[in-house]
């Protein structure tokens, strides 16, 4: 039996509904862990009365109560390691659960290899579908010891801390806090310490943390409640203050790093989403986005220079006030999607825009054609039970002809569970003699219905361009939403097992085209619940 060694931080704040469920999953991981410590900050709900309840019966269980709230979650994790006796701490929010297995997963990693940290697999699960995505999981698809992070510069892309198992007393000899107060994004400074302290680091394949993500509820987290500006100001704040961190330690591989990952994750993440705001925060995020950016220097764009976040961020520099705002969303997907128009400078070098010559797309010449941000343009034509989809390949630079594309891979998958609408479709690509190739095929709404479903599920459209030599590039779809195409394309058929269907494309937020399908009754009656309020609204 492993003697228990590891302490559960566990902190909390209105969260009744949800924090005893959390604690249960800490102690359910079995003797290794020597205690839970329940930090609880300042609620007005029921939570603190729950954790009593739960630590009357529960001795491994301490609950700690702060005095005030501290608007943040870094200062009760400070609270509860000033109070934590383990050898080894991990952390865990209220809204979220260990999985089995995960303590004694670290823990072995950890004293196995003698590593000061040890992390595993995170999974965001969305609610209530319970999709579920790995974070960064590249980094833990396999066993590995690092002696020093500088040997593995992808640490720096995963800033959570509830993932990973920390030796107590590094923390306490480094003086490892996170920031006090109200301070978004307090993993990206406390993980930045903990690398720029030269652990050596144990990372394992393991599922080890759930991380539910819960868009619907009455209070985001700080992560996901974007609303506001102030949110990217922290986001970027954060971001600065673990590159000075590393740079400060001498870690100036891991500070380049940082920086870089500041380009491909956060610019591309708020880029999909600004042409979701108004004017004002428009205005706002480009000039405080500038002023940030600005900070950088030739080495921090040098490496990869047409990568999508690098390309953004030249946008950005390059013009005072927002532009081209389309354009950067769809390049901000993934897989990143450049759309036309394709410009040159007066000398032939391919650029951004007329309007921007400065900033140079030379790069995209010699790019390997699996890696090229290429456009394809789809768009749905209703018919009764089908809709026909027109699929255009746009010419990048003379790439796509060069390489010679001669089929695409059609096949639409399910968000939530994975599986693909029947079998993967090949359609021959033809050329329009316009720079554009062009192919197209029948998509039949009944076949996404699924009986079972009590739920609307949604459906990607995922393509693979396939070239001659055997080369492929996956690629998305951007949305033809022109004269309200996707409105007019809402159907509600009956499939071949006599079920209602309701099928309704719309573009995401990336300007990707997907389908919502919802199955049963409940489709035809919001069918017609909305012609109903259509026709009120025409009289």
């Amino acid at each position: 039996m492993r003697c228990p060694q590891v302490g559960v931080i566990v902190i909390g704040y209105n969260d009744a509904a949800h924090v005893t469920t959390a604690v249960r999953s800490a102690l359910a991981q079995g003797p290794a862990v020597r205690e839970v410590v329940a930090v609880d900050d300042y609620s007005t709900d029921d939570s603190a009365d729950l954790l009593a309840r739960l630590a009357a019966t529960e001795p491994r269980l301490k609950v700690v109560r702060r005095r005030v709230n501290s608007g943040g979650c870094g200062s009760p994790r400070n609270t509860g390691l000033d109070r934590v006796t383990s050898p080894y701490v991990m952390f865990l929010d209220s809204d979220d659960v260990l999985p089995p297995g995960a303590v004694d997963a670290l823990l072995a990693a950890a004293t196995g290899a003698g590593a000061e940290v040890a992390g595993g697999l995170c999974v965001r699960r969305e609610l209530p579908g319970r999709r579920e995505v790995p974070w960064q999981a590249p980094l833990y698809s396999t066993h590995a010891v690092f002696e020093r992070p500088a040997q593995r510069p992808r640490l720096v892309h995963d800033t959570l801390c509830v993932n990973k198992l920390y030796r107590t007393d590094f923390l306490r000899d480094h003086g490892i806090r996170f920031p006090e107060g109200r301070f978004p994004y307090e993993d990206f400074v406390f993980t930045a310490r903990v690398l720029a302290a030269r652990p050596r680091i144990a990372l394992v394949p393991d599922r080890v943390y759930v991380w539910h993500v819960r868009r619907s509820a009455d209070r985001l987290s700080i992560s996901l409640d974007r609303a506001d500006i102030a949110n990217w100001r922290a986001r970027t704040e954060a971001s600065r203050l673990a590159y000075e961190i590393l740079l400060g330690a001498g870690q100036k591989e891991l500070a380049r790093a940082a920086r870089a990952k500041f380009l491909d994750h956060e610019l591309r993440i708020y880029g999909r989403e600004l042409g979701l705001h108004d004017a004002h925060y428009q205005r706002a995020w480009w000039t405080h986005t500038r002023a940030y950016l600005a900070e950088y220097d030739a080495s921090d764009w040098a490496h990869n220079p047409t990568a999508p976040g690098r390309l953004i961020g030249r946008v950005v520099l390059a013009s005072p006030d927002p532009r081209d705002l389309p354009r950067l969303r769809d390049l901000a997907s993934r897989p990143a999607r450049l759309l036309p128009p394709y410009a040159h400078s007066p000398d032939g070098t391919p650029v951004w825009s007329a309007d921007l010559p400065e900033v140079t797309l030379e790069p995209l010449l010699t790019r390997p054609v699996r890696l090229l941000p290429l456009a394809v343009d789809a768009e749905l034509r209703p018919r009764a039970r089908t809709a026909l989809l027109r699929l255009r390949l746009h010419e990048l630079y003379g790439r796509v002809a060069q390489a010679g594309p001669e089929a695409l891979e059609v096949e639409w998958r399910c968000r939530e569970t994975g599986r693909a609408a029947g079998t993967r479709t090949t359609v021959t690509l033809t050329p329009s003699g316009d720079g554009v190739w062009s192919a197209e095929t029948v998509i039949h709404w009944a076949a996404f219905g699924n009986p079972g479903s009590r739920g609307a599920g949604t459906w990607d459209l995922r393509l693979r361009v396939r070239f001659q030599g055997g080369a492929y590039r996956e690629v998305t779809a951007h949305a033809l939403t022109s004269a309200g195409l996707l409105r007019r394309s809402r159907r509600a058929v009956v499939s071949a097992r006599h079920v209602v269907v309701l099928a309704h494309p719309y573009a995401t937020h990336s300007g990707a085209l997907a389908l919502r399908v919802a199955p049963g009754l409940r489709a035809a009656m919001s069918v017609v619940h909305g012609r109903l309020r259509r026709l009120l609204h025409c009289h």
